[in-house]
């Protein structure tokens, strides 16, 4: 280089490289987007010129940016009501009609984050339980917290035109009482909600999916991000409609982390929405915003039962939830999409969908050879034993979620899924033993978008004050659980060549904390620690 003066200078602190050719470093050099050298403070510091910016990490960790691999950022933090504090049905009422007592104008009251276990016996919620008094008579519209089902009151199903013995609308199925009327409840929200027909559907009643409100919520959303250190969000459910939030995103500045934006092909995509999502690919393709991924469900989630399982539910005989494709059908599209050169991302939560999923994969590299497809299952809840060694075998990612497994909002869940199931729900270790590959996320706004709770949550399985921790036998060490959130989710989207790691030649998107992780007593100072830096090709974006 004809001048080899550094840009920015990181040093005062332990740098974790999670690079296998020199994991520690006392230091890291930059200059314009990427990493010039990695190494002694006395050695880095002597590629300082009168311009270099000097980053202090005041004896903390630099580590690389966190990349998080499965995020709805785009979903963005909801305008309405959070439900996630109320723990019962008096709680959820409080809350409604505490804004409707703080905005009179309100025309629907919308919220989100509602808890299976607020919901009294573990039954489904009704419209009986948002009695008409507790909104005024305003319709209401509440989304699970894991925005997989959805809560109408009365008001709501009329204006939705939800009667007597409609069994499905465009965002979800509806769950019919003895007798065919709607009990209030709908399932499958997060694979028709979010479909270009659900969006419609919803946007013609619901003021908080304007297309104002939604970018103002992806504003605020990638905003988080960056506090966090995320320097690569993967947004992982999009249609072509949606692009335009990140490009003005990009255009405005809002958008300081790297974007990769999967399509979503729901059961019905037409050919023609394929070439969409392939002429889409092709338009955006850089490292700030990358179209590409294909999302698919295969099944979906153990609270109200909908989940595709080997075995009845321990809670429920008889019920083994359902599978939204048809195996050999759900086979020839996997093998499809990566003949029109699409990797995947599969939600596969039960046993039996994530056998299904593998299934696919398997007859996709026995009717295309051999590639690196690097295919990913999404969750991965309940993977039985048999089957933990197929996602090396058949190079597929297991993109998870460690605060998933936390006990105090898996409460429901462990209930339904059964003790006899516990050892191989959720099975981080086992996974990572068995050589698959693991690529750690938040699945934001389900969990906190933070990864330092994701990766507390990976090495304990505990709560948030250290109780109640499970199967701990699947927990991994900190260095694995680190990696995941970096290398591991960098490598599962084709993004490891120049992210994932602290290592000269790579692109510049860096990590402060406030404390050394490795030095901490107690795991629960890392929901202490704090971001003080974030940098993303060489910029300081964020400072605490």
């Amino acid at each position: 280089m004809p001048d080899p003066a550094a840009d920015v200078i990181v040093r005062g602190g332990r740098v974790f490289t999670v690079d296998d050719a020199g994991p520690w470093a006392e230091a890291v050099a930059v200059r314009g987007e990427r990493i010039l050298a990695v190494g002694p403070q006395e050695e880095v510091l002597g590629l300082a010129g009168s311009a270099t910016e000097v980053v202090d990490a005041t004896g903390g960790l630099v580590l690389p940016g966190f990349v998080d691999a499965h995020n709805h950022v785009r979903l963005g933090t909801p305008d309405g009501i959070d439900l996630s504090a109320a723990t019962d049905l008096g709680q959820v009422h409080q809350a409604l009609r505490g804004a409707v007592a703080a905005d009179p104008s309100l025309t629907w009251v919308e919220a989100g984050r509602f808890m299976y276990g607020a919901i009294p016996d573990g039954r489904t919620p009704t419209a009986d339980d948002l009695p008409e008094e507790v909104t005024g008579g305003r319709p209401a519209f509440l989304i699970s917290y894991d925005a997989h089902t959805v809560w109408m009151n009365r008001p709501a199903l009329e204006r939705f035109g939800i009667g007597r013995g409609v069994e499905r609308v465009a965002f979800g199925e509806v769950e019919l009482d003895a007798s065919g009327e709607p009990t209030g409840f709908v399932t499958g929200f997060a694979v028709m909600g979010l479909s270009r027909q659900g969006l419609a559907l919803m946007s013609s009643q619901l003021p908080g999916l304007s297309p104002d409100g939604q970018y103002r919520r992806l504003s605020r959303a990638l905003d988080m991000a960056i506090g966090y250190g995320i320097t690569t969000i993967v947004e992982p459910q999009n249609s072509p409609d949606d692009i335009q939030l990140f490009v003005r995103a990009r255009d405005e500045g809002r958008m300081r982390s790297r974007v990769i934006a999967a399509m979503f092909h729901p059961p019905g995509t037409t050919t023609e929405e394929v070439d969409e999502f392939e002429e889409a690919k092709r338009i955006y393709d850089d490292d700030r915003f990358r179209v590409g991924p294909i999302k698919l469900y295969i099944d979906d989630v153990i609270e109200p039962h909908t989940a595709a399982m080997l075995e009845d539910y321990a809670d429920r005989p008889g019920e083994r939830g359902a599978l939204f494709w048809e195996p050999g059908e759900f086979a020839e599209l996997i093998a499809s999409l990566e003949q029109r050169g699409f990797q995947t991302f599969t939600h596969a939560i039960g046993d039996r969908g994530i056998r299904t999923a593998l299934d696919a994969v398997e007859h996709a590299r026995r009717v295309n050879g051999p590639r690196d497809a690097r295919h990913q299952l999404v969750h991965c809840e309940v993977v039985q034993p048999q089957d933990q060694p197929r996602f090396a075998q058949l190079g597929v990612v297991a993109c998870m979620q460690p605060r998933h497994a936390a006990p105090d909002i898996t409460g429901v869940w462990m209930a339904n899924v059964g003790e006899a199931r516990w050892p191989f729900s959720l099975p981080w270790r086992a996974l990572h033993d068995a050589g698959a590959v693991l690529a750690f996320s938040s699945d934001w706004d389900v969990a906190e978008m933070d990864p330092l709770v994701g990766i507390y949550t990976a090495i304990t399985r505990a709560d948030l004050e250290g109780k109640d921790a499970w199967a701990t036998e699947q927990t991994v060490e900190l260095p694995t659980a680190i990696r995941a959130y970096t290398m591991g989710s960098a490598f599962a989207n084709f993004a490891d060549g120049d992210r994932g790691s602290i290592t000269p030649g790579k692109y510049a998107d860096l990590v402060v904390l406030d404390r050394d992780l490795f030095t901490l007593d107690d795991p629960r100072e890392i929901l202490e620690t704090r971001v003080t830096h974030t940098i993303v090709g060489g910029e300081v974006v964020y400072r605490a």
